[in-house]
């Protein structure tokens, strides 16, 4: 329904951020990470999700497009609602996130409150899953054949994590060419071509 919405800070409190536009309030629930970019009194745009009930109208606020798009994949995990993502979110960065779910970390996940090891075990089974035809919609545009030919599936893993946060196969293809791939492990590709 909103893509973003953009006005002046009025208040912050725990996962909350009020935006005032135009003298209308929006109340947008957060993550920690969100709120620690805002300030009370300075302008802000907010990327929303919209969660709508029969008896509710409830908007999510996220400072990063990325991090709205791994809100998104974490509601489409079987189990996960709104506050689990949102708490998902507060415990790890769409970064973190992407890294436990490539390496299997269920500690990561089971950070956040309310998030226990089987919810955290499904979290990661089914984004792998989408992770995985990520990486098939970069090989059928042609971007992960010189990779694997190179050093094989853990590029493809990274390269499919690096598609999920939002870079777009040029941006990961140009950062992969300027790594020694053959002699890193999948979490090391990913650390290194985010801090690139």
């Amino acid at each position: 329904m909103f893509y973003y919405i953009e006005g002046t800070v009025t208040i912050t409190d725990i996962n909350l951020a009020v935006l005032d536009c135009g003298g209308v309030g929006y109340a947008c629930q957060t993550t920690i990470a969100t709120l620690s970019r805002l300030e009370v009194g300075a302008k802000t745009r907010l990327y929303t999700y919209c969660n709508i009930k029969e008896d509710a109208f409830d908007i999510f606020g996220f400072a990063t497009l990325s991090e709205k798009r791994c809100f998104e994949l974490l509601l489409s995990v079987s189990g996960v609602g709104p506050k689990a993502a949102l708490g998902i979110l507060s415990a790890n960065t769409p970064d973190t996130l992407a890294l436990a779910i490539i390496a299997d970390d269920v500690a990561a996940l089971t950070r956040a409150p309310g998030v226990g090891k089987k919810l955290a075990q499904r979290v990661i089974l089914e984004l792998k899953d989408k992770v995985s035809k990520d990486s098939q919609a970069l090989a059928s545009a042609g971007f992960s054949a010189p990779i694997a030919a190179t050093a094989g599936s853990k590029s493809d893993e990274a390269a499919a994590a690096l598609a999920v946060l939002g870079y777009s196969a040029g941006e990961i293809a140009g950062i992969m060419r300027n790594l020694d791939v053959a002699s890193m492990t999948t979490e090391e590709i990913i650390k290194a071509a985010l801090k690139s």
